[in-house]
């Protein structure tokens, strides 16, 4: 598993920095002060749920016993969901993808949550 968390954090590393380099690049001119703040959150965001899916799977690696997987999993479901719509809006213009959001940001706080109880609990 913790192979599973390293891998798809180095992917959606990778992904934040190529996305945020388009979006500062190719789609500056085409963007609004709006949408290029709800661009830059959810760079943000992915990046820093990006490096919790990586500490993860670096604490399953050490302590492969621990029950992190569900907090692993939902930070990635919440760096798909967050994130995801809110480049789909900031992108398309279409304000119904913000009732997508709060679903990832759920998502960012199971994750949190489940990683501070797990810790509390068996370290």
């Amino acid at each position: 598993m913790s192979k599973l968390f390293l891998l798809t954090g180095s992917v959606t590393g990778l992904l934040a920095v190529a996305i945020g380099a388009f979006g500062a690049h190719a789609l500056r001119d085409g963007f609004d002060a709006y949408a290029q703040g709800i661009y830059e959150t959810a760079v943000h965001y992915q990046m820093f749920h990006t490096a919790a899916v990586l500490f993860v799977g670096v604490l399953l690696l050490w302590r492969p016993e621990l029950r992190l997987a569900p907090a692993g999993w939902a930070f990635l479901v919440g760096i798909l969901l967050f994130s995801g719509s809110l480049y789909v809006l900031a992108v398309t213009g279409t304000r119904a993808w913000g009732a997508v959001t709060p679903f990832g940001g759920l998502a960012f706080l199971l994750g949190w949550a489940w990683l501070g109880f797990i810790v509390w609990r068996d370290m």
